[in-house]
């Protein structure tokens, strides 16, 4: 089985966040969508950060808990933000991810995201691979 292109990952619909929008707005996409990370955007549809659940958390410890759901997620979100375009290899796009110590990474093209894939979806690709490999060889070794 070939490497994967990043692009053959990528599995929901897009769920996005204006600079503008709250925190509020923030965690009910979050809880809506049952994800843990929200690529942020511009009046121009371009990736200007990403909000995780760890950002929200992280925004809480400091003790700044007046007026907090109201706050836009541009206070909060992560940027610069680590993205990759859909042609790169999942081996590439998890050696990203190790590296920088992130679970997401937003899909670009021309600066506009496209989709997100999370750590769990490389995994589960990379267990697919190993059932179709483990298959082939037993099928191999039986006859």
């Amino acid at each position: 089985m070939s490497k994967t292109l990043v692009n053959n990952l990528i599995k929901r619909p897009l769920v996005t966040l204006q600079e503008s929008e709250t925190v509020r707005d923030a965690i009910k996409k979050l809880g809506n969508y049952n994800i843990g990370a929200i690529p942020v955007i511009n009046q121009e549809m371009e990736l200007t950060g990403i909000l995780s659940e760890r950002d929200i958390v992280k925004a809480l410890t400091k003790g700044s808990y007046n007026d907090f759901c109201n706050k836009p997620v541009k206070e909060l979100m992560t940027h610069p933000v680590i993205s990759c375009d859909q042609e790169i290899f999942s081996d590439k796009l998890m050696e990203l991810m190790t590296k920088n110590k992130i679970r997401h990474i937003p899909i670009v093209e021309n600066k506009k995201p496209i989709g997100i894939v999370s750590i769990g979806d490389v995994v589960n690709r990379l267990l697919e691979k190993f059932e179709y490999e483990n298959q082939m060889l037993k099928e191999y070794l039986s006859g």
